[in-house]
């Protein structure tokens, strides 16, 4: 008997990589190890038939020829079926996408790739063996991809994910199904959890990284809390959450603690959020998952206790941000309030600039005159006036270690393109939206984003050039 194994509480990655494999391996059986999530059961609910699916209590261990695992490389994932990995002359083969989970499973064949999703990498051998697939097979490898890519969003995701999608929807994958369980609605009882949380979440900002938690006590089990992490991370535009229930349990002394933890860049560029793992957070926990997205379960005598300690180790783990200092321009040209409109023109076509910090004899900054102002001077016989008459006076300002994520948001917000950096009073340089879009171009490289003045503006959406409004350059 060949088995294909899914890792405990199974999600739709490893379910949909595990169907695949019963096409690639002919009379294999999909065991789903112990639990799904509740959107995987309901999608279950309708289509187990459709699958080469058997329940774990029906194998029996002196058939087992082989054991494929899918989505997982540690033993404690497999519940009671890792005893399975213990027989002997079982073939063990792992397929998996957590190319930093080394796992503890010995794998006789190991085939562990930098993909988004497991499904991914099942998907493209079907299509190497030029097997076709039922339109139901073909939908849950996609749920897997779409849920684990975050329908191609995620940071992790590559070409061959959306490549792999592209195949599985020539195959039949039903794009009606996939909608309604990608993005399940909350229950009702989430809906009121969902109030709640929003009520008492805290959210503490380091470096420009909003760190959000919660402990929210409950009388018994709470299924979806991932769906609720998912929501709640959006609406409060935060980077970072730990959402936390705990409820009793029959120890009087200790409850049992479910945390569920959730990374989003939002506004932050790449590289700010490079050394954060929080798969590696909960695995102290007995938990795991990715970089981005992760779970543990646990019993504790102190919940607070143990959110508290997470929390200073994420902090712990928060590089320090470029600031103005690192990005500005320096030292700055500078012009006084009687310069001449004329004048302040020839300085421009002479440097290349498109504005001129205005400063007065102690050389305080008072003014910031721009090419577009200069030119509607000129154009009303206007050349020989001083540029005072004409200059911006009210101006926003930064200090040198004011962080990369605030300077975005003040360009953003208040649509200027230039802020003078002010250090005691005394102008020591300037940033520019040239200067900002070249730090996000080189986090986004290190990130392994590709090329191109990209970073991540508010409520996480793409920020381009055009986003920066102002000129450039000084």
């Amino acid at each position: 008997m060949d088995l294909i194994l899914c890792h405990t509480t199974a999600d739709f990655d490893t379910l949909g990589a595990a169907v695949g494999l019963s096409r690639l391996l002919p009379g294999a059986r999909v065991v789903l190890s112990g639990g799904a999530h509740p959107t995987v059961r309901e999608f279950l609910a309708l289509h187990r038939d459709e699958y080469a699916l058997i329940e774990r209590r029906s194998v029996r261990t002196d058939q087992i020829r082989t054991v494929t695992v899918v989505d997982t490389q540690w033993r404690d994932r497999l519940g009671k079926a890792a005893e399975w990995l213990d027989l002997p002359d079982v073939e063990i083969t792992i397929y998996d996408h957590h190319q930093d989970a080394a796992g503890d499973v010995a794998a006789t064949k190991r085939y562990v790739e930098a993909v988004g999703a497991t499904a991914t990498l099942i998907a493209e051998r079907l299509q190497a063996s030029q097997i076709t697939l039922t339109a139901a097979e073909a939908t849950v490898m996609a749920l897997g991809i779409h849920v684990d890519t975050g329908s191609l969003t995620f940071e992790h995701t590559t070409v061959r994910d959306a490549a792999a999608l592209t195949w599985l929807m020539g195959q039949g994958a039903n794009l009606r199904a996939i909608a309604e369980y990608v993005e399940p609605g909350l229950s009702p009882q989430l809906q009121d959890l969902l109030a709640k949380a929003l009520d008492q979440i805290q959210i503490e900002t380091i470096w420009g990284i909003a760190i959000a938690s919660l402990l929210l006590p409950q009388e018994g089990y709470v299924q979806g809390l991932s769906h609720l992490a998912s929501h709640l991370i959006n609406l409060t535009e935060t980077n970072i959450l730990l959402l936390s229930v705990c409820y009793p349990t029959a120890d009087s002394n200790e409850e049992r603690l479910n945390i569920i933890a959730r990374l989003h860049s939002g506004s932050l560029a790449t590289s700010q959020l490079e050394g954060i793992n929080l798969g590696k957070l909960l695995e102290p926990l007995g938990g795991g998952g990715h970089s981005r997205a992760a779970a543990a379960t646990l019993r504790t005598s102190d919940p607070k206790a143990v959110l508290a300690q997470l929390i200073e180790q994420i902090k712990a783990e928060i590089p320090h941000p470029p600031t103005a200092r690192d990005l500005m321009s320096s030292p700055v040209r500078t012009i006084r309030p009687e310069t001449t409109i004329d004048e302040a023109q020839r300085i421009l076509l002479r440097y290349g600039h498109s504005g001129l910090s205005v400063v007065n004899e102690q050389d305080q900054l008072v003014g910031i005159i721009s090419r577009r102002d200069l030119d509607i001077a000129l154009h009303h016989g206007f050349s020989h006036a001083p540029v005072k008459g004409y200059m911006a006076t009210s101006l926003k300002t930064i200090a040198p270690d004011t962080p990369l994520s605030e300077i975005q948001s003040l360009m953003v917000t208040y649509d200027v393109g230039r802020l003078p950096v002010l250090e005691n009073q005394q102008l020591v340089g300037i940033v520019t939206r040239t200067d900002v879009l070249r730090q996000l171009q080189q986090d986004g490289e290190r990130g392994e984003r590709g090329s191109g003045v990209w970073g991540m503006g508010k409520r996480g959406k793409a920020i381009s050039e055009r986003h920066l409004p102002g000129s450039a350059v000084w």
